[in-house]
């Protein structure tokens, strides 16, 4: 599988140790219309069919992570019965830190 970012590489193998079936990139989210187009999409990195959750992994980049909160905010609004979760760096080492159960309840609560 090659994936955009070493991130969602590092990310895919934890899932994997984890045994929490993932899915990369399986769908992508029309966000903005116009012309009789679609302007802008969202494409989650990865779906978690067990906790039917959508995962998008950012790095630190600042730029990049409100560019992302921008695009999870307005999927959530238009698609209130999805479950989305922006992860940057961070977060992603906080929840590898801990046990499975722990990671599938802040994936849920979250």
């Amino acid at each position: 599988m090659i994936f955009a970012h070493p991130s969602e590489k590092l990310f895919s193998d934890h899932l994997d140790l984890f045994n929490i079936e993932w899915i990369y990139e399986p769908v992508s989210f029309p966000l903005e219309w116009g012309s009789g187009s679609i302007k802008k999409m969202f494409t989650p990195d990865f779906y978690l069919p067990s906790l039917d959750l959508f995962v998008e992994i950012t790095t630190m980049n600042k730029n990049l992570i409100t560019k992302k909160r921008k695009k999870l905010k307005l999927a959530k609004k238009l698609y209130p019965q999805i479950n989305f979760k922006l992860l940057n760096e961070q977060d992603f080492y906080n929840i590898l830190s801990k046990n499975e159960s722990e990671i599938i309840q802040k994936a849920v609560a979250s």
